[in-house]
């Protein structure tokens, strides 16, 4: 979990999607068995966090206080398209 923990904050989400694909195909296919390839692909490019949270707490299914991991999963997702926002409007002041 360590080593989990230091890639996440090194290379993002969607850089321990990968490692987690790469690595642990078991879990993997686990989280996402009955799904086609498009709904992981989609979750990759656009709710990274939700998608990574999913991967990290659906093998056991969705019970108890997994429920708020996910809710917080997209709650990161949002915060960052919207300080990604924020971000662009102050770099690109309009004319």
């Amino acid at each position: 979990m360590c080593c989990l923990l230091s890639a996440l904050v090194v290379i993002g989400a969607r850089g321990v999607l990968f490692l987690v694909w790469l690595f642990q195909p078991v879990r993997w296919n686990a989280a996402f068995d009955g799904f086609s390839i498009l709904v992981p692909l989609l979750g990759f490019l656009f709710l990274p966090w939700t998608t990574l949270m999913y991967v990290l707490v659906a093998p056991g299914g969705l019970v108890g206080l997994d429920f708020l991991w996910m809710g917080l999963a997209v709650l990161a997702d949002i915060a960052s398209y919207a300080g990604s926002g924020v971000y662009g409007r102050r770099r690109h002041p309009a004319v």
